[in-house]
């Protein structure tokens, strides 16, 4: 009989039975689900991602939409968040402007993003990593890097069993699917997670990476995104087993540091550890406009109201930003983003607000706005947030009517308040596009 971490034989995803031969289903419960590698036992960094995270949500809290093509996303002039399989089917991506998407989906159902409710199911996931190591390194709300190097003696199984053990009791308790991807280093980990979505678990090797990684396109190489694609396109370099042929000297002097990226992971190089404190680089909320929108009444109000949005996700996460950053939108998709840093960090919607104000100031000169946003970056913990202000005493009285706000809102909820700044003067909420932790 096979043992129970035979990497030959492996074992069943859904019973978690060992196998004791090859087969094609499990010899227990007959599931197809089975997962074997010959590196089974010896590979301990995993990337989990979400399955259409948000849009499973709201397919998990309503079961009339399960079969249902689902789009997450706000208006005719928004983008799409996220969408259900169903709808990928249909040409549905995210990113893609939401009138392409219904053009592509028509009968697709549209649902304005949650992010309270998304941030809140993260983090019951999240505590779910964090049960089995202390080494997690989240990207965003619904993935994450894991490092089980040494667990097996707390766990009495190796990563792979762990992992699979780890989905199947986010299924059952959470209601959601998510995919695995195992390797020996996050590069790979993560192309892995990608492969069989979704409800996917999928492993590349030490033994096998080069092999792999040759006849895949440069594009899977992190950090090669479509101009720097186009550039090596120039130079005659398509697939990483071109790059795989190259010295380091040639690729440096061609592609500066990215060379150097470029020669480590086209042959499966990655030294880079998971991190369990980096957490998140900004915290930013945005909407894109029904109608473009050029007037500094509106422009304010809707600003104030994300400003609030922002401050309410840094409040929960108990961080601060020290640099305020602004971004606009033109009416001919022309991105603009103007950014001022702060003497101290602060989760203050007023001061938020008031440093996003004066940055929108500048930009108001006749100029039609599709999307404004507001966020912070350079976090931290809130230890050393806002302290008092010896000179500008109102901006301490604000600070001070603002945490009574808050108890407010947390008692009756986040609409139980308004400032004379948002009151009676947002045309459309603003609610087309989600906050985003990144």
């Amino acid at each position: 009989m096979a043992s129970l971490n035979d990497p030959r034989y492996g074992f069943c995803r859904d019973c978690m039975a060992a196998q004791r031969a090859e087969g094609r289903r499990c010899h227990v419960c007959g599931s197809p689900r089975l997962l074997r590698h010959p590196e089974l036992c010896r590979l301990s960094i995993a990337h989990v991602d979400c399955d259409a995270f948000y849009a499973a949500v709201e397919k998990r809290d309503n079961p009339e939409l399960r079969d249902k093509p689902v789009i997450i996303g706000g208006g005719k002039r928004g983008v799409v968040s996220t969408a259900c399989y169903v709808a990928r089917i249909h040409g549905v991506k995210s990113a893609m402007p939401m009138f392409k998407a219904l053009e592509a989906c028509p009968n697709a159902v549209v649902i304005p993003p949650d992010m309270e409710k998304y941030v809140r199911v993260g983090r019951e996931i999240r505590q779910m990593m964090r049960d089995l190591t202390p080494m997690v390194e989240p990207l965003s709300i619904d993935e994450a890097f894991l490092d089980l190097a040494g667990t097996e003696r707390l766990h009495h199984d190796p990563p792979a069993r762990v992992m699979a053990k780890f989905s199947n009791r986010v299924e059952r308790e959470i209601g959601l699917s998510v995919s695995v991807g195992l390797s020996y280093c996050k590069f790979l980990a993560k192309i892995a997670s990608d492969f069989d979505k979704p409800r996917g678990f999928s492993i590349i090797g030490e033994a096998e990476a080069k092999d792999f990684l040759a006849d895949k396109p440069v594009t899977m190489i992190w950090g090669v995104g479509k101009a720097f694609a186009a550039t090596l396109e120039k130079d005659g370099i398509r697939m990483i087993g071109q790059l795989q042929t190259m010295e380091l000297g040639p690729l440096m002097a061609a592609y500066g540091t990215m060379g150097q990226r470029l020669f480590r992971l086209s042959r499966g190089l990655d030294t880079r550890r998971v991190e369990p404190n980096g957490e998140s680089k900004s915290v930013s909320a945005e909407t894109t406009f029904n109608e473009d929108i050029g007037t500094r009444d509106e422009l304010v109000a809707i600003l104030r109201s994300l400003s609030e949005k922002v401050s309410r996700r840094l409040k929960a996460a108990d961080i601060a930003g020290r640099t305020v950053v602004l971004k606009l939108k033109t009416r001919d998709f022309k991105l603009r983003t103007r950014n001022r840093q702060l003497a101290d960090p602060t989760q203050l919607a007023d001061r938020i607000f008031r440093t996003g104000c004066s940055l929108l100031e500048k930009e108001i000169d006749g100029t039609r706005f599709r999307l404004i946003g507001i966020g912070v970056s350079d976090l931290s913990d809130d230890g050393r947030a806002d302290p008092k202000d010896l000179v500008d005493v109102q901006a301490t009285k604000r600070a001070v009517a603002e945490g009574a706000i808050d108890k407010l809102r947390g008692k009756f909820g986040n609409n139980a308040v308004e400032t004379g700044y948002t009151f009676g003067k947002i045309r459309t909420p603003p609610k087309a596009s989600p906050e985003e932790l990144e």
